[in-house]
């Protein structure tokens, strides 16, 4: 027959939309001619599918061809459109049975022998596929990656002959094992008693994983401030399966997954040179930022005040929202983004302001310059902010003596639990109404809260933020009201942006 129809799946977002790969054979001169919004990856596959076909022993269509990717609207990428085209091809042409190719889907990239390679996104695919009762059949590369999704409808093949071989009845396509559990390796994650002294900091990183706050570590070179982030994926309570999927998903948008990794909490560190895209998402085709690529995990920004100022700006809607949603054009995508962000800076431009040495030269105006780069809102939004001083040089040569992460991690799931009962959502997703409801303090605290509000000058928002921070302290501590204790504890933690 002339024509075949090969089931396949695009990529929007997160979201894995249904393509038909048309393939037509008709009189004329010989060519190929791709349609439906192919880039610049789909198109060169004409190049790609032909060598797969001849060297895998099979001719290629001395035809005019031409090939359809519907919907014509949805913009085509990456090379995942070979393997669905080259079996439209054998199809059109006779060369395989064309009607067993409506119960399955297809995704792969060809290399010229014939072999599949790995694509990018599997594992979104297979998810949304599994909704549309549809044997899947995807490289055995992304085998590992496919089992993560717990449908049992997933074939994998090494090359193309395999593929032919199991749609002619010739063979069998092995089906892709279901994990059926995850689980986190012990040391996945460095351990927080490797950090000696910080009291104070490593406190503020356990109020942070009990209720999913952000965190400000301001302190001179050398005192441990990315040391300390590099613990708190490893303090944050365990990932549900429904949210490691989603992780996974958006690394696998990306092309980072790790089948290995599936369950530990991701931990990003872009450069300070990082741009707003490249942070937030963005392209003509819509990928994941590293704020996405955080997603249900820490994103550490080092040397804080030397980010762009608009790059930092970015950060303000997802802090509070959650999601990143991208618009060009042509095309919007959205995007998961719960993340938490560790942020890390000094106090100054030579880092020793406020030492005791007196080391520091700084002029006040070059102070207020370099911390003015930070704005307002932005401070506003990250609910602790804390003091990481110098240690003495009796602290570095004693030997560790802090608590392991798995100790602080108990605690810190058990605090979040309590949320998942109490509200739902952990405290730093709480809204200004969840939050008269949750975090009301009881009368020594309401007056307390009263006077910081007055002597710091608090905006509402870091009102409601230090009433959050107060109700995570309170979970650790196992109390049901939130304390005078509470609230004095979580007020020192705004005292930085009033310095």
């Amino acid at each position: 027959m002339p024509l075949a129809i090969v089931n396949s799946r695009g990529l929007d977002g997160l979201s894995a939309p249904e393509v038909a790969v048309e393939v037509h054979l008709a009189g004329g001169l010989p060519g190929v001619t791709l349609v439906g919004l192919p880039d610049t990856e789909v198109k060169e596959a004409r190049d790609r599918v032909r060598a797969a076909l001849q060297n895998s022993g099979f001719d290629f269509p001395n035809k005019r061809i031409t090939v359809n990717l519907a919907p014509a609207d949805l913009p085509k990428e990456s090379g995942r459109f070979d393997l669905p085209i080259a079996l439209g091809l054998l199809a059109a042409s006779g060369q395989i049975p064309g009607q067993t190719l409506e119960s399955y889907e297809f995704a792969g990239e060809l290399s010229l022998s014939g072999e599949l390679r790995p694509i990018r996104g599997a594992l979104a695919m297979v998810l949304a596929a599994g909704h549309g009762g549809r044997r899947f059949v995807l490289p055995a590369a992304s085998a590992d990656e496919a089992a993560l999704a717990g449908a049992g409808s997933v074939l994998t093949a090494n090359s193309l002959l395999e593929v032919c071989a199991h749609l002619s009845g010739q063979g069998a396509l092995a089906e892709c094992p279901i994990a059926e559990t995850f689980g986190v390796v012990a040391d996945a994650y460095a351990d927080l008693a490797e950090v000696r002294g910080q009291t104070q900091a490593k406190r503020a990183l356990e109020i942070a994983a009990a209720g999913g706050h952000s965190i400000l570590l301001i302190g001179p070179p050398g005192t441990g401030k990315s040391m300390l982030a590099t613990r708190l994926p490893g303090l944050l309570p365990p990932m549900t399966r429904e949210a490691a999927l989603e992780s996974a998903a958006v690394l696998s948008l990306a092309g980072q997954f790790r089948p290995q990794n599936f369950g530990c909490h991701p931990y990003r560190a872009p450069h300070h040179t990082a741009s707003a895209a490249a942070l937030v998402g963005g392209g003509g085709v819509p990928r994941p930022g590293e704020i996405s690529l955080a997603h249900e995990g820490v994103l550490f920004l080092d040397e804080l005040p030397e980010f762009d100022r608009r790059v930092l700006e970015a950060l303000r809607e997802p802090l509070e929202s959650g999601r990143i949603h991208i618009s060009r054009a042509a095309r919007q995508a959205e995007f998961p983004a719960r993340f938490q962000l560790v942020a890390a800076m000094n106090p100054c431009p030579c880092g020793q302001h406020g030492d005791v040495s007196g080391k520091c030269r700084c002029t006040p105006d070059q102070v207020a310059r370099y911390r003015g780069k930070l704005s307002g809102p932005l401070l506003d939004r990250i609910d602790l902010q804390v003091e990481v001083p110098a240690l003495p040089a009796e602290a570095l040569q004693r030997a560790a003596d802090g608590e392991p992460s798995s100790a602080v991690r108990r605690r810190a799931a058990a605090a979040r639990e309590r949320q998942q009962l109490r509200q739902g959502k952990s405290n730093a997703r709480l809204s200004n109404n969840e939050i008269d409801q949750h975090c009301r303090p009881d009368a020594a605290g309401a007056a307390l809260l009263k006077q910081a509000l007055t002597r710091l000058n608090l905006s509402a928002r870091a009102y409601h933020r230090v009433l959050r921070v107060a109700r995570s302290i309170a979970d650790l501590a196992g109390s049901e009201s939130i304390a005078t204790s509470h609230i004095a504890e979580a007020v020192q933690y705004r005292r930085f942006a009033k310095d």
